[in-house]
């Protein structure tokens, strides 16, 4: 059974917040609030000094008694007093939120970005690569007969060198040369550096 406290209307006379923080432990409503009477006006400012927000700082300060009620058996006086403890998990609790809110932020600018990115242009995508098989079969015609029969059969046709080989009845060596000297060839032609 917990003592009585006596929480007064004595504005002159200051409570006991290491009593009342006890009996708000044992889940003494009476106790909780006097100690919310008590430091309600320090949480509050805390929190406005930081937030500036007077909505926010209110649930920020409320956020924190509610911490205070459901943590108050957890508080141990011999860490600091009562008034130190709560105004830590105001500090605290203040953080988080302006860490949330400028999380929130961040995700909104990122949000805005993409949303103004502009959606894939298929004509010029198109454009592009037209023009990029037009080089390379300018280039594959700057090749010699033998160096371009070589290359589009490993390349488009897909055959190994020895299956290229075969079909162009030529000694395997003289496929992997040709082959070796057209694609130098065709990286010089389409200036693509090594």
């Amino acid at each position: 059974m917990t003592e009585a406290i006596d929480v007064g209307e004595n504005p002159a006379r200051k409570p006991d917040l290491e009593k009342l923080m006890a009996a708000v432990g044992q889940g003494d409503q009476e106790a909780f609030a006097a100690l919310y009477d008590a430091m309600a006006g320090p949480v509050f400012g805390i929190v406005r000094r930081v937030l500036r927000d007077h909505a926010q700082s209110e649930e920020v300060a409320q956020e924190v008694f509610v911490e205070v009620w459901r943590t108050a058996a957890g508080y141990r006086p011999e860490r600091g007093t009562v008034t130190t403890w709560i105004l830590t998990l105001a500090h605290r609790r203040t953080i988080d939120r302006v860490r949330s809110v400028e999380s929130a932020a961040a995700r909104d600018h990122r949000a805005a970005l993409l949303a103004r990115t502009p959606e894939f242009d298929e004509v010029s995508e198109q454009v592009e690569a037209r023009f990029e098989r037009e080089q390379l079969r300018r280039c594959l015609q700057s090749l010699s007969e033998i160096q371009r029969q070589s290359v589009t059969l490993a390349y488009y046709e897909g055959l190994t060198y020895k299956e290229v080989a075969n079909t162009l009845s030529t000694p395997l060596g003289t496929i992997k040369t040709r082959l070796r000297d057209g694609l130098i060839r065709l990286r010089d032609c389409l200036g693509v550096t090594a």
